[in-house]
């Protein structure tokens, strides 16, 4: 479609011009004919079209976006149109996790940025923990794919161009095991993952983290980390100075890290738990950072900092009541609350879509009657980041519909609208749900149950989570499953390669979800002969499924990713494809008569965990590669130094 813009575009214009493509259109001097006019109201949006001319009427920048999407998309549908909007939250936006070793290439985060222009999204997090350039630090990043600060510039700029405000999320306190590894830089640690307080090189270190995340960015926001710091002073801290309290050496290493914030005119945000749960008594557990009955007291509330944005983070509750609670909480602290949620990419190849969307909704719906103004929708990527944060965009879209509908918006709305942004219907993303939401799992898998991971990894002699899943027909599951995702995929779309991947796990779980169960009974029951068929052609089959599997998920992270850190999953696939190899052999020792037993099939097979189906909590869930590999020491560390 042909469209001649008339008002003051020339602000809009590299933006309109990024998305011409996309959304299938060609600006220029001639076509139907679009008035653009910048509103007093800086929260409204107005679009329509009366059958001559359409209409874009909008308050602040990035609401331009969102409009132009709008009028392209009901254009589309034919007839005239009216539409009117208001933002409900000031600011709403994805946190990218690029520090899980899948840093977001420069091409794949402008792809990212211009679906998030169409659904109106003006705030974009980038969490990075050691994934940018400090110039006094070589071995800060080093390896990890950090940004330089020309990229994050370029970042920046892009965004800038939708009205986008990219701003960055660091660490200035825990969660910086992958720096603090390095043996060069060990002046730095108290624990594994937690800075030495209270040390001058530490604070200079700080300011120089400040100065390396912040530079690049328009923004003048910088949030500052400060979670789940639990192992504080509890390390060379402790051996060097004795116990103290760990609410004082936090807020006296907070107030260090704000002055230098202060001093460089950043606005502060950190994330809230720690308080909460240091007011709870043990700062050791989630259930004290939820605990409704959790109380501040006066005098740590009086040294909060009353000009830092506290984040409280919530990515699982159902009942409004829950949120309620914790926000209630929240309020005295003083200062101003924001709230971040989850779209549900932790340690799966899926999306838990049923938990993410259900608690989302419930969540957002809150934070507008409570009168919280910032929304943010977390993507993590725990362990090595097999998912991706494409797969994710139906999340996205309905923190979205929700910033600009007073009500949870409707299905079929959200629908409309994911499918214009994205090009993908919201049903194909769904069924990225079904990769671990399997039989056997709780409702919406609010369990969090991740069988799409340890059925790959699992060894298939160990079949560490075989008695989890068994009975449950979950070959016949991922058949059905992969038929299904083959079906919905359409080879136009510009996304559809993010389908690649699940329909390619599906073909490899069709054959190796139960193979271990299989083996079991057949060794239990003596015959030789099932388990020389399953070495000669089940276990090749299997290997062969994986390889393409593998390719297939190599060629999506180089497209989306920087090659930092695929080393970590192909290691994980050629583990996998030699563990194959290996069971091969074994059983036609045995099936041959070359051995008299197999030890591994002999083993009684025990849960995996209390998570599992026989109580209540789904068939399972396991955050780490290493042990659903194998129960067997992978690495055993009590001084790296």
């Amino acid at each position: 479609m042909k469209v001649r813009f008339e008002g003051d575009v020339e602000e809009l214009l590299p933006g309109i011009r990024s998305l011409a493509g996309e959304i299938g259109i060609v600006p220029g001097d001639e076509g139907t004919v679009v008035k653009v006019e910048r509103s007093s109201q800086a929260f409204e949006l107005e679009v329509g079209w009366d059958g001559a001319e359409g209409r874009i009427r909008y308050g602040a920048k990035h609401q331009f976006f969102r409009g132009l999407g709008l009028f392209v998309q009901h254009r589309g549908q034919g007839g005239a149109f009216s539409l009117r909007e208001k933002q409900q939250f000031d600011t709403v936006g994805p946190m990218f996790d690029l520090s899980r070793n899948a840093v977001l290439s420069l091409d794949g985060f402008k792809s990212m940025l211009n679906k998030l222009a169409l659904m109106g999204m003006n705030a974009v997090m980038l969490y990075m923990e050691d994934t940018y350039a400090i110039e006094e630090e070589p071995y800060f990043g080093y390896m990890r794919g950090r940004y330089s600060q020309e990229e994050l510039r370029e970042i920046d700029d892009y965004a800038d161009r939708y009205g986008i405000e990219a701003f960055p999320s660091i660490q200035t306190l825990a969660h910086l095991e992958e720096f603090l590894k390095w043996e060069p830089v060990r002046h730095y640690r108290d624990t594994k993952g937690a800075l030495l307080v209270g040390e001058e090189a530490t604070d200079r270190l700080v300011e120089n983290m400040i100065d390396g995340a912040s530079w690049p960015f328009r923004s003048r926001k910088i949030h500052i980390g400060m979670d789940e710091a639990e192992e504080l002073g509890r390390g060379k801290y402790l051996d060097r100075n004795g116990y103290k309290d760990r609410f004082d050496m936090m807020a006296g290493h907070l107030d260090k890290v704000l002055a230098a914030v202060r001093r460089r005119g950043l606005r502060p945000m950190m994330w809230s738990d720690m308080f909460l749960k240091l007011a709870a008594g043990n700062a050791g557990t989630e259930r004290d950072y939820y605990d409704k009955n959790t109380k501040i007291p006066e005098e740590m509330a009086s040294r909060i900092p009353k000009d830092a944005t506290l984040v409280y983070w919530d990515y699982v509750h159902l009942e409004p009541e829950e949120y309620e609670n914790v926000i209630a909480n929240h309020r005295p602290l003083g200062g101003k609350l924001a709230f971040a949620g989850a779209v549900w990419i932790f340690n799966t190849f899926g999306v838990n879509y049923g938990l993410s969307l259900k608690a989302s909704d419930v969540a957002l719906q809150v934070c507008k009657k409570e009168g919280i103004r910032e929304a943010y929708a977390t993507m993590w990527g725990d362990d090595g980041n097999e998912g991706n944060p494409f797969a994710a965009l139906l999340g996205l879209q309905l923190y979205a519909e929700h910033a600009y509908s007073e009500d949870s918006p409707k299905w079929e709305r959200l629908a409309e609208r994911v499918k214009f942004c994205t090009g993908i219907p919201a049903e194909t993303f769904l069924r990225l749900k079904d990769l671990d939401e399997v039989p056997g799992s709780e409702p919406d898998n609010r369990k969090q149950s991740n069988p799409s991971k340890f059925l790959l990894y699992q060894d298939v002699l160990l079949g560490l989570f075989d008695k989890q899943i068994e009975g449950l027909e979950l070959a016949a599951h991922y058949e059905k499953l992969e038929r299904e995702i083959a079906a919905s995929r359409n080879s136009e779309a510009e996304l559809d390669y993010l389908f690649e991947v699940p329909q390619k796990l599906c073909a490899v779980l069709k054959l190796k979800s139960e193979i271990g169960i299989e083996l079991k009974r057949a060794y239990d029951r003596g015959d030789r002969e099932a388990l020389r068929l399953a070495a000669a052609e089940t276990l090749p089959a299997i290997a062969s499924a994986v390889r393409e599997l593998r390719l297939a998920h190599r060629t999506q992270w180089m497209r989306m990713f920087k090659p930092f850190g695929w080393e970590v999953i192909d290691i994980r696939y050629g583990g996998v494809l030699s563990r194959l190899d290996s069971a091969a052999a074994r059983l036609l020792d045995y099936a041959e008569g070359r051995i008299p037993r197999i030890e591994e099939l002999e083993q009684e097979r025990l849960v995996f965990s209390s998570a599992n189906r026989f109580n209540g909590r789904g068939v399972g869930w396991c955050s780490h590669y290493y042990r659903m590999a194998s129960p067997n020491v992978f690495f055993h560390v009590l001084n790296p130094f």
